[in-house]
């Protein structure tokens, strides 16, 4: 039932409700330590936002991304981005390092997505960076569940996305040729300046999607689950704040 909607992302509906997404991207920027005349890979570039931080740096980037929407805007930055699948990387040896910001759980062949950024590195090279981990959003997804299931929509016994435990994402990195990997999950409580119906119609929309809910009433499925998750994540001042666990990692390429 619920579409991947990896490659069906709005520019303007994710700058208006998840700007926060790259501001909290600015760490594992940091970790990488993007150097001068380096090539990097951004996987998962989005519109561009975190990529234009790595060529402030001085490195040689070139972002990919699933949506054409995105990397339209990532274009419109003046970076050098293409439209490509995570799961399908077609480099060779092409690049110094490899950066993921809130991308790689929107990939659902890890396993390929690993191959891939092992087989886009030199030896050496390093792999950073930051996604979804056991128990992401957990709260928020379950709102959306309990509310299509209330109303007789079907729904998938899985969500579209891969929070892997620190010990499966390790076990499939190392398996691809990884060496070096150090993962781990952070618990970071995320505020949703527009509420959590807003959150539901940017990240679920395989969820909401007019060929599982009538267009007619994808903003009363989000309301409605807004109404479930709120005594969890709305603080008494009126705050949202969205139950995130991330896990952040860094690896090499051996030599």
């Amino acid at each position: 039932m619920a579409r991947n909607p990896a490659s069906q992302w709005n520019p303007v509906d994710y700058a208006a409700n998840a700007g926060f997404v790259p501001a909290l991207g600015a760490p594992v920027v940091d970790l990488l330590a993007p150097r001068p005349g380096e090539r990097i890979l951004d996987l998962g570039c989005g519109d561009g936002a975190l990529t234009e931080k790595l060529v402030a740096a001085g490195a040689v980037v070139h972002g990919v991304d699933a949506s054409a929407d995105m990397v339209a805007a990532a274009k419109r930055r003046g970076l050098d981005v293409a439209v490509a699948d995570g799961q399908a990387l077609a480099f060779d040896a092409a690049f110094d390092a490899a950066f993921s910001n809130a991308a790689l759980h929107w990939m659902l062949n890890p396993a390929a997505v690993a191959a891939g950024v092992f087989r886009a590195l030199k030896p050496g090279g390093r792999f950073v960076g930051e996604m979804g981990g056991a128990g992401n959003v957990a709260t928020l997804r379950q709102g959306v569940r309990d509310e299509l299931v209330a109303r007789g929509y079907p729904v998938p016994a899985e969500d579209p996305q891969w929070y892997p435990t620190v010990e499966a994402f390790t076990a499939i990195y190392a398996a691809a040729g990884f060496a070096d990997i150090e993962a781990w999950l952070i618990e970071r409580p995320t505020p949703l300046p527009h509420g959590a119906a807003a959150w539901y119609t940017t990240f679920r929309a395989g969820f909401l999607d007019s060929a599982s809910v009538p267009d007619a009433e994808q903003a009363a499925v989000a309301a409605a689950a807004e109404a479930r998750v709120a005594p969890a994540l709305r603080r008494p001042d009126g705050r949202w704040v969205a139950d995130y666990i991330r896990l952040r990692f860094t690896m090499r390429k051996p030599l």
